[in-house]
């Protein structure tokens, strides 16, 4: 979520609580599903179909796949055309076989902006704000074992993050960037306050040992809402905003843990936050984010495919609906995306959709 949004939002007397479902847009309207482009040299095409929606809105939820189930963790939620509730504990699961939702043990505390990521057959969940907009930043841990349905504290964070990426490897989980909302601002007129500050700590969480370490910084600015995948066993950092959209980055750094060391790979075409990355048949997805530059805080909908071989992003079919602060998971070949926010100022969603490659 962006402050712009939400204070042009709230001056406007606009609805911030807004949740459309893209998928319900008429055909030519926004976020219908675009005509194919042109192929990159690549001729990467990306065929999208609608799947069961979630049973609730939501949007700045974490993702994370695990055990044939992709999961949606914390968030905000929103009923019909009521005001959202902030921070959650809802857990959803989607099991692309049966196309259905089913409903989990939920989070120990309402959450909003938490990382996750799955590991050894279990759920982690990182970090996460407890109220709006990236206000009060949490140390809380947990892991969730699917087998039990229950949810267990782990140790806490070094320091109180949220909007964390997380990624899982090599039996470790890497906590990247986050925002630790030192500095608080309250602009003139708005019944909302907002955090700011983010930071450049690389954190390593070892299941085993129940302790955490540290890894070599983020290189360049500091950062939150970055996506992140994991491709060939290093982890691929990409976009995020140093605290707000006007702060968006296109920078696609790469960290290989088995040499401790970060490089550089090529940019996103277009800086951005807050949208969803996966790893699918070898390669990194992108989608959405925000907010589009002079588009009257608009999100993404385009999407964009990286190639770890070539070093090149390729554009592809646009998701069906621009959004931000929503997931994605991959399952047996396919991505599955979840929920989001459909404009810049906040909203929620239960779309989903499925996302399969071809070449």
């Amino acid at each position: 979520m962006g402050r712009r949004g939400v204070v042009k939002a709230l001056a406007s007397g606009g609805v911030l609580a807004a949740g459309v479902s893209a998928l319900a847009r008429p055909a030519g309207a926004a976020g219908a599903v675009a005509a194919e482009p042109s192929p990159g040299p690549a001729a990467v095409r990306a065929r999208w179909r609608p799947r069961s929606p979630l049973p609730v809105k939501r949007a700045e939820v974490a993702v994370a796949a695990l055990g044939g189930r992709m999961y949606v963790v914390g968030g905000t939620v929103q009923n019909g055309d009521e005001p959202p509730v902030w921070a959650t504990t809802a857990v959803h699961g989607y099991d692309p076989r049966r196309d259905r939702w089913a409903e989990h043990a939920p989070l120990p505390r309402p959450l909003t902006h938490v990382g996750a990521a799955a590991l050894d057959g279990r759920l982690y969940v990182f970090g996460g704000f407890v109220t709006a907009v990236h206000m009060r930043p949490q140390p809380d841990a947990y892991v969730f074992d699917p087998r039990r349905n229950q949810w267990s504290r782990l140790p806490d964070l070094p320091v109180a993050l949220g909007s964390i990426a997380v990624a899982a490897v090599g039996g470790r989980l890497h906590l990247l960037g986050g925002r630790d909302s030192r500095r608080v601002e309250t602009p003139e007129g708005s019944p909302v306050s907002f955090g700011l500050g983010t930071v450049r700590t690389h954190h390593v969480y070892d299941p085993v040992r129940r302790s955490y370490s540290t890894a070599p910084s983020l290189p360049g600015e500091p950062r939150d809402h970055a996506g992140v995948a994991v491709l060939d066993g290093r982890v691929h950092l990409v976009g995020g905003r140093v605290e707000d959209t006007v702060d968006n980055l296109t920078r696609h750094d790469v960290y290989d843990p088995r040499r401790a060391c970060w490089t550089r790979a090529a940019p996103l075409p277009v800086a951005r936050s807050a949208g969803a990355a996966v790893a699918l048949d070898g390669r990194l997805v992108y989608a959405g984010g925000e907010c589009r530059p002079g588009g009257d805080e608009e999100t993404f909908g385009d999407v964009t495919v990286y190639d770890p071989r070539a070093d090149r992003w390729d554009a592809v079919t646009d998701v069906p609906g621009s959004r931000h602060g929503f997931g994605a998971a991959a399952l047996d070949g396919r991505a599955y995306f979840a929920a989001g926010a459909p404009s810049c100022g906040g909203g929620a969603s239960a779309d989903t959709v499925e996302l399969t490659l071809s070449h």
